[in-house]
């Protein structure tokens, strides 16, 4: 198995060659914490540009408890708002999406432009101190990169294409700009820690055992390997023919895409941004999935796949066998979280050892712990610890 060395993690720090503690896994206060210090501060995809085909159109994403809205303006340009009122706080659209001239509050019809501005105020004259100027929505920051709309609720950190740097040029054949929706967003519910997710995309070690038909697929060329800000990982579709009828038939049927490489043309790529958002690059489509925590022990998968226009029957062959044969990789990796989850309930478990192979896990670890340093603890401290004073560095 291919594996790189784990250069990206700090060689001084003491607790590199082991895992996080159990109990960050399902303790409530240290749950808050992370979401400030972890996730609020990180970038967030919504959407492609081409589900954003004409002004008007959005798409909302709802985020430890914030509700964002990303729309096509007038001017062809696309911002995010806070998808609240600014009169009384109500929620100004509702579901995943939709196209409209304005954004109308449903509860008092304060509208508001698609560039965020305050236009009309019922009864605008009995508001003794409103500056329609400055009561426009709330603006969230937003990056696009390659197509793809990502926001994040606090600013910091890297942007998206600084974090892909180191792969930008293998991600550019596969046209991402160009990429159509093929499927709806889909959300599933799983009664784990988002970090068992995370800790399970990023980990190879456990392919050859608990993925049979990955490991008739990819064989022996499955590897990962870990930058500050991405983990990647990769096999190779092998030619043996697999016993399992949908793996042989998508080896059969996976049909040649001229605009990728050789070395691409049966190449499954995946990448993993810091800290939730997961990209699953196929020569047939792109799948991309977040991990949103919702409490310490309930974790909801978005996802939705993307692919290029391609009429060819064999393609639509390919695309329909890759979802039969990754339903089953889901199926055994809800197993799997599932089973750590539980077992993290038992006291017998504090921390565990990490292989010099978990590259991704290592650097995942360090990066909480450099945030949260309370991280290090094999166990909980006292509670209130988050709302003593932190110590002054």
């Amino acid at each position: 198995m291919p594996l790189s060395q784990p250069t990206v993690q700090d060689a001084s720090d003491p607790d590199a060659d082991w895992t996080l503690p159990a109990w960050l896994y399902h303790d409530p206060e240290y749950f808050e914490v992370e979401m400030a210090r972890v996730l609020r501060p990180s970038w967030q995809v919504v959407c492609h540009l081409n589900d954003l085909p004409e002004a008007g159109h959005y798409r909302t994403l709802d985020f430890l408890g914030e509700s964002v809205v990303v729309v096509r303006g007038e001017d062809d340009r696309v911002r995010a708002f806070a998808n609240v009122c600014r009169h009384r706080g109500a929620r100004v659209v509702d579901g995943p999406g939709g196209c409209v001239r304005a954004l109308t509050c449903p509860y008092h019809a304060w509208s508001y432009g698609l560039d965020g501005a305050l236009k009309g105020v019922p009864l605008g004259a009995t508001y003794p101190t409103l500056d329609k100027a400055t009561m426009g929505l709330m603006p969230v920051e937003l990056e696009v990169w390659r197509g793809f709309v990502f926001v994040r609720l606090e600013g910091g950190g890297p942007s998206v294409a600084e974090m892909m740097s180191p792969h930008d040029d293998e991600v550019a054949p596969y046209r991402f700009k160009e990429l159509q929706a093929i499927g709806r967003v889909t959300l599933r519910p799983r009664t784990v820690n988002w970090k068992n997710v995370a800790d399970n995309y990023s980990d190879g070690l456990h392919i050859r055992v608990a993925h049979p038909g990955l490991t008739r697929l990819l064989g022996a060329s499955y590897g990962v390997e870990a930058q500050p800000w991405v983990d990647k990982m990769w096999g190779q579709v092998g030619t043996r023919a697999s016993d399992n009828p949908s793996e042989r038939l998508y080896q059969h049927f996976l049909p040649r895409v001229d605009h990728l490489p050789e070395e691409n043309q049966r190449l499954w790529l995946y990448f993993k941004l810091w800290p939730n958002v997961a990209f699953d690059i196929y020569p047939d489509q792109i799948d991309f999935m977040q991990f949103i925590p919702i409490s310490p022990t309930l974790t909801m998968i978005r996802e939705i796949s993307y692919a290029l226009p391609d009429e060819r029957r064999e393609m639509k062959a390919a695309r329909y066998l890759n979802w039969r044969v990754n339903r089953q990789v889901n199926l055994e990796d809800t197993d799997l979280i599932q089973r750590v989850q539980d077992g993290m309930a038992s006291p017998s478990f504090t921390v565990g050892p990490l292989s010099e192979h978990e590259v991704c896990l290592r650097n995942f670890a360090g990066k909480v712990r450099d945030l949260i340093p309370e991280a290090r603890l094999h166990q909980p401290p006292a509670p209130g610890w988050s709302r003593r004073p932190r110590p002054v560095s």
